[in-house]
């Protein structure tokens, strides 16, 4: 997506040890007009696919996810880093966080995921897979299917497309991030960052 990668060249910053910073229109503060187009762009890869519901996971994948199941005319379920004390009958799923360097868990209440359910999971990052593949395991316990999963930017470099797609999983990513060496953002089919 021509807009997106544009954004990132310009916008995004590289840290050290494979971390790229958009917090200034992705993550921390959001573009809406930018998330927008994003979400045009998910409702049209998936359109005909017959999902009935989309799941993210907080907090970074919720707006890309409201936006989508606006789009599509969809109601949007996010899995809970913490369990509220509200929800006693739920699925969870352990998942090692790469940017935070821990391990926690995830919860969705069966109440909101269901049997038969068509999936899509939309999140804003694809580094590792660890996040995809705990959704993985919820969808699954709810006896659901999961169709597909949308991501705003993919790591290629950390090999989770390469992981999910062996999965079977159909895997979109709207901007993938061939490398980071040296600080420089290289953009599959676009090469480096001035």
């Amino acid at each position: 997506m021509k807009e997106l990668e544009d954004r990132i060249l310009r916008d995004g910053k590289c840290l050290e040890g494979g971390i790229l910073k958009v917090d200034g229109f992705i993550n921390h503060q959001m573009d809406p007009l930018l998330m927008k187009s994003i979400a045009v762009e998910f409702a049209r890869l998936f359109a005909s696919d017959g999902i009935n519901k989309i799941i993210t996971v907080e907090a970074s994948g919720i707006a890309p996810a409201i936006i989508t199941g606006y789009q599509m005319d969809l109601p949007v379920v996010f899995a809970k880093k913490k369990k509220p004390v509200t929800m006693d009958d739920m699925l969870t799923a352990s998942v090692y966080s790469f940017t935070k360097q821990r391990n926690y868990d995830i919860c969705v209440s069966r109440e909101f995921l269901h049997e038969g359910d068509r999936v899509l999971f939309i999140d804003d990052f694809l580094a590792n897979g660890n996040a995809a593949m705990g959704i993985m395991s919820l969808v699954n316990q709810a006896g659901a299917e999961l169709v597909g999963m949308g991501f705003i930017i993919e790591k290629a470099f950390q090999h989770g497309g390469e992981r999910l797609r062996a999965e079977g999983v159909r895997v979109e990513s709207l901007a993938v991030i061939e490398s980071l060496d040296n600080c420089k953002i290289t953009i599959k089919g676009r090469g480096a960052a001035e």
